[in-house]
């Protein structure tokens, strides 16, 4: 892969599928207006952080020198220089704002919240403990968001509530990836990383994992597309071996320094997704499960 394409990092680009969550939960699928819809939300979504991944190598080049992988990135090892880098992120951003103009203001707005946060914490709240990784998780929610108004549909709280949980787990475990891994040189790396302990990152990731899993068996119960597809509950099966699968390589493998990757090579995390896409669809096609009506 050359250095230009790993400067968008296009590995990270899976984040954004979560765009689709609204299509998915609302059967828009079924509509090829809305998939379309859904699909431009998606592109604009990468453009728009690929920019915002560019600019934070900018930022960081100097400590991304001193990490044991990211200096490997193409700014920090010199294959892309600054100003190259600079010139190919700006068009993308104004390309990812200028095509969430077309799809409606309220992505616009989104995508508008989203490069404020990113700015917000590369300017500084990136240093501080805990406030780093919730910063990173609001942009995962931002982004089922934008799927949601991209199809002009409303969006589960409790939906939203397991995406945040969800992204905290992935953040949280990615720092104790990196405080076990980069031992005390792990501030030259990452500032924040000087704030935590391992006892409290161990608390942060089971807590993460504990709220995501009650958040998304309340939807799979409680919410309205629950209550009309009650075959639902089957993807909750799922959703929480996945996260337990997760929690245990991020505690026995010291795993999830890079999330993104982890996700496309475990086989247990894959086989995760596609059952929960696959049961999904089943309980969204009306499949019935006498037992569980009654809830």
């Amino acid at each position: 892969m050359s250095a230009w394409i790993r400067l968008l990092r296009p590995k990270q680009w899976t984040k954004n599928l979560l765009v689709f969550a609204a299509l998915l939960f609302t059967k828009g699928y079924q509509d090829p207006a809305l998939v379309q819809l859904a699909l431009l939300a998606f592109v604009v979504m990468c453009m728009v952080s690929s920019a915002t991944y560019i600019l934070n190598d900018l930022a960081d080049v100097e400590r991304d020198r001193k990490h044991p992988v990211k200096q490997f990135r193409p700014i920090a090892s010199g294959k892309v220089p600054k100003v190259a880098a600079l010139v190919l992120a700006i068009p993308l951003l104004f390309g990812g704002v200028a095509i969430a103009s077309t799809i409606g203001t309220r992505i616009v707005v989104i995508v508008g919240v989203y490069m404020l946060l990113q700015g917000v914490y590369n300017l500084g709240l990136k240093r501080v403990p805990v406030t780093d990784v919730f910063l990173l998780s609001i942009g995962f929610v931002l982004r089922a968001a934008l799927g949601a108004a991209a199809i002009s549909v409303s969006i589960s709280g409790w939906l939203l509530f397991c995406t945040g949980a969800l992204a905290l787990l992935l953040g949280f475990g990615k720092r104790r990836s990196e405080f076990v891994l980069q031992g005390s040189a792990r501030v030259e790396s990452r500032e924040s990383l000087g704030g935590y302990n391992l006892p409290s990152l161990d608390a942060l990731v089971l807590m993460s994992a504990t709220g995501a899993a009650m958040c998304y068996g309340v939807y799979a119960v409680e919410s309205p597309t629950a209550r009309q597809y009650p075959a639902l509950i089957l993807t909750s099966l799922f959703v929480f071996y996945g996260i337990c699968r997760y929690v245990f390589l991020v505690f026995s493998k010291a795993e999830g320094g890079e999330p993104e990757t982890l996700l496309l090579k475990d086989m247990h995390l894959i086989i995760s997704i596609l059952g929960f896409l696959a049961s999904a669809v089943l309980a969204l096609s009306g499949f019935q499960l006498p037992l569980v009506e009654g809830l």
